[in-house]
């Protein structure tokens, strides 16, 4: 008996030694199961979109679309230094919105990261002005990142394991506060119609949904699968990476209507999204109305129509093929959405705005998308905060218009509800209608100064000056933009009077933002020339991201 007790106990203990080695893989595997228990999936629900009168309105006011792309680099479209893949890859339907109207060339994202980027479209304003500073991530991700952390870092690790684990709100609680005002709401109040498509992150409890945030109506991502796994229809392509492995762990292919059950897409989530929209804009084509198609492309995990990837057979490399695929989608929704405007003779009149949450991310392990610029998602260098940034409303802007005027996501707010004769009185906002410089009512610069802030981790654009500091191990960068726009030459040793002005701007810029209303669950280094899985070598230069 007593042999028995003990062959057990070693038993046990062996099981736990080998269960705790594959944790994550255990952890990884065991999600899915127990998320399909707690959060089934339905069948596809067909939508029911609000419609409007049959008859054409006399409200001539200019209907508007924000199509926002998630995580698109710099050099993904091919209006920027050729496209990907070395410029085979052409984003034709993208480069005719540009043509168009106007490309800004030096059009900056909020933040490097998601959810502030997107708060800042919605507002108006820095996301830090009102303390929502942070990407929310779930729990499970949380875990697995901490548990994938390479850093031997002590601190952090009890920090991860005891406050972040323990201590944060769900993900859907830590959402943007019910008391800024959106754009939606402005619009909507105005007499616009008002819908959702896609990505929201947010949050989703106590009113911060898109339907309490001013949206008639919403369809939600809520899975970040863009189809199944095993769909015989589709490519995937992986890769060994924390943020990679946390995304496939997570995974679900599901959506959500007008906050409702939990259903399956009926196709690939890129092009159900865009099928979506044009039934949006059939119902509503005799009203003016605020379309946000906020697409989930081209996020890891990186999944394509194996349609589009034999498109990309050319190309070198399974990734290369698999993310050219997924910006194929994107460029046709774009292509789509034109084509149905103009079937319905309302193209004029439409303002469509394109651009993305932040740059291209470093643990796709692909090189260029960020070219000709340094760094990636989740860092201030331009690479992550580069994005397209497209202005077209036929009627009023004219075509094939180019600016190397910087301009930012808060600008969005102010430029769209001018447009739509609406003088907004609410709190003061940071960004600026852009629609008398695109006209050339203005002949002066936007802004003059631009700041960006993540925990340790932040930035400022003053004139032709950029500062960065990394403050966790006190690295710090000076770029002259005018003679250096690709950041290669830090001028920090030279021009010591210059960066203590940038110093005392972000300083003051500090002074008045509020504290972020959820703590940063992570901190990780983020080398700035390599991306994710490459070697780390001596002189190799990196920032710390606070998240």
């Amino acid at each position: 008996m007593l042999k028995k007790t003990l062959y057990s106990l070693i038993a046990i203990v062996f099981i736990g030694i080998i269960a705790w080695e594959y944790k994550v893989n255990i952890l990884i595997w065991s999600i899915p199961k127990v998320a399909a228990i707690f959060m089934p999936v339905q069948e596809n629900i067909p939508t029911s979109w609000s419609a409007g009168p049959e008859a054409t309105s006399e409200d001539e006011r200019p209907n508007i679309i924000l199509i926002l792309a998630d995580d698109m680099g710099y050099n993904d479209i091919s209006m920027h230094n050729g496209g990907a893949a070395d410029g085979s890859l052409k984003t034709i339907h993208i480069d005719s919105l540009a043509e168009s109207g106007i490309l800004f060339s030096r059009g900056y994202a909020a933040n490097a990261t998601c959810a502030p980027s997107r708060a800042s479209i919605m507002t108006g304003k820095y996301p830090t002005r009102f303390g929502y500073e942070f990407t929310p991530v779930p729990a499970t991700g949380r875990l697995i990142l901490s548990w994938l952390a390479e850093e031997d870092d002590a601190v952090l690790k009890a920090r991860i394991d005891n406050e972040v684990s323990r201590n944060l709100p769900p993900v859907w609680e830590q959402g943007m506060p019910t008391e800024q005002i959106t754009i939606a709401e402005v619009l909507r109040d105005a007499g616009y119609y008002t819908a959702h498509i896609g990505k929201w992150h947010l949050g989703h409890a106590n009113g911060m949904d898109p339907l309490s945030q001013g949206f008639e109506d919403s369809l939600s991502l809520v899975g970040p699968l863009y189809a199944p796994e095993d769909d015989p229809e589709i490519v995937n392509a992986k890769f060994d990476t924390g943020i990679d492995r946390m995304i496939w762990g997570i995974g679900q292919y599901s959506a959500r209507f007008n906050e409702g059950e939990l259903f399956a897409p009926d196709k690939y989530v890129t092009d159900y999204y865009t099928d979506e929209a044009l039934k949006v804009i059939e119902k509503n084509k005799n009203r003016p109305f605020f379309l946000y198609l906020s697409h989930w492309a081209v996020h890891n995990p990186l999944q394509a129509l194996r349609s589009d990837v034999e498109q990309m057979s050319h190309m070198a490399g399974h990734n290369l093929q698999v993310y050219s695929g997924m910006i194929a989608a994107l460029d046709r929704s774009v292509g789509k959405v034109v084509a149905k405007l103009k079937e319905l003779e309302i193209y004029g009149k439409t303002m469509i705005i394109f651009t993305s949450d932040n740059g291209g991310a470093n643990y796709i392990e692909l090189e260029d998308i960020n070219k000709p610029y340094r760094g990636w998602k989740i860092s201030f260098f331009e690479g992550g905060i580069r994005v397209p940034y497209i202005v077209s409303w036929p009627d009023e802007i004219k075509p094939g218009q180019k600016s190397n005027s910087a301009v930012h996501h808060f600008d969005i707010f102010s430029t769209v509800t001018s447009a739509a004769g609406i003088k907004f009185k609410g709190a003061d906002l940071d960004g600026v209608n852009l629609l008398p410089y695109i006209k050339k009512e203005k002949s002066s610069e936007p802004h003059k100064t631009l700041f960006w802030r993540s925990g340790n981790h932040q930035s400022v654009l003053h004139e032709n000056w950029k500062y960065i500091v990394s403050k966790k191990e006190n690295f710090r960068w000076l770029f002259d933009t005018s003679v250096d726009p690709t950041e290669k030459n830090n001028l920090i040793e030279s021009y010591p009077e210059k960066a203590k002005l940038l110093e005392d701007l972000i300083a003051k810029f500090n002074s008045e933002q509020a504290e972020p209303i959820v703590p940063s669950a992570y901190e990780a280094p983020i080398m700035i020339d390599k991306y994710d899985g490459q070697e780390y070598e001596a002189g190799d230069e990196y920032i710390y991201w606070s998240n």
